[in-house]
């Protein structure tokens, strides 16, 4: 400051700005409990799917047992194995990080509802990410349970038909849907709109739960219901007006991390500004492709 004054330069602060760049633990904390609360709403898969945290390394492998068979016993004979055959498929982590500068920091007191706005914009961000991963992980597995855009009529949307053709195909597997953690299906929002205008979901001749009343659709022929937005993550893939769709059970895919999403601000010298970021490293992929499976509607606009 000195050396600017003798240049005739005079250094000022902008009005509600402090002197000092350090700041405190408390506000840091704060800002850090802010991000982690959005976080827990900012994705809509959480608890979905197999989870691992800490791991070390840049990757994990889920491991998958397949099925046996009984042989018949047949005296004074060796037994025959099962022959039971070891899978498993790695997930490999990546780091993310949601970044903005801000300087509302400078005026922790007056300034908590702007700060917990750029946290729940920043968690949301990861949490949208981290749906991704497991999003593209399902969409990787190609699975061949298939269920076609002719299920309940030609070029339909998502319609009771095909997603009691869904149960059939997994079923069909011998999954045991408790035993595996339960079945979710992820679908657009287009798709709810055409299963809420469909009799045999909302009329109470076939169906006790008020769901037009409630406006929500989040379980329904045993399956938990996830709706992705558009979002430009990239969300569930749309080929012209054909969307994917994916049901499954929690034990079909994975995804794990080495460092959970953690909260960060610092001061950028020459930004005169901070940078507020969540970092996350993690990597989704799925276990077992006989346990996905995938959809094809038609949406109309």
């Amino acid at each position: 400051q000195d050396l600017l004054s003798r240049s005739g330069f005079t250094l000022t602060q902008p009005e509600g700005h402090h002197v000092s760049k350090t700041l405190s633990t408390a506000a840091i904390a704060s800002f850090d409990r802010m991000i982690k609360n959005a976080n827990q709403d900012g994705g809509s898969l959480n608890g979905c799917v197999v989870e691992r945290t800490n791991i070390t390394g840049t990757t994990h492998r889920f491991n998958n047992l397949g099925k046996g068979m009984a042989h018949q016993r047949v005296t004074q004979t060796d037994v025959t194995p099962m022959n039971l055959v070891h899978s498993n498929q790695t997930a490999n982590l990546v780091g993310w990080i949601a970044a903005e500068y801000t300087d509302v920091f400078d005026m922790v007191g007056t300034n908590v509802s702007e700060r917990e706005g750029i946290a729940v914009a920043i968690a949301k961000a990861i949490g949208r990410r981290r749906d991704q991963m497991i999003i593209d992980a399902l969409e990787a597995a190609s699975t061949s349970l298939t269920v076609a855009v002719s299920i309940g009529g030609a070029n339909t949307d998502l319609n009771p038909a095909k997603l009691r053709r869904t149960q059939r195909l997994l079923g069909n597997t011998g999954a045991d849907f408790e035993e595996q953690g339960g079945v979710s299906y992820i679908g657009s929002w287009i798709g709810r709109e055409n299963m809420l205008a469909q009799e045999e979901v909302t009329s109470h001749d076939y169906n006790t739960l008020r769901l037009l009343s409630t406006g929500q659709l989040t379980s329904w022929l045993g399956m938990e219901y996830k709706w992705i937005a558009a979002r430009q993550e990239g969300g569930l893939s749309l080929s012209g007006s054909d969307r994917t769709s994916f049901a499954f059970t929690k034990q079909a895919a994975g995804i794990a991390s080495s460092m959970e999403p953690k909260a960060m601000v610092d001061w950028i010298p020459h930004k005169t500004s901070w940078l507020a970021q969540m970092g996350f490293v993690g990597g989704a992929t799925h276990i077992d492709a006989e346990s996905i499976v995938e959809l094809t509607t038609e949406e109309a606009a």
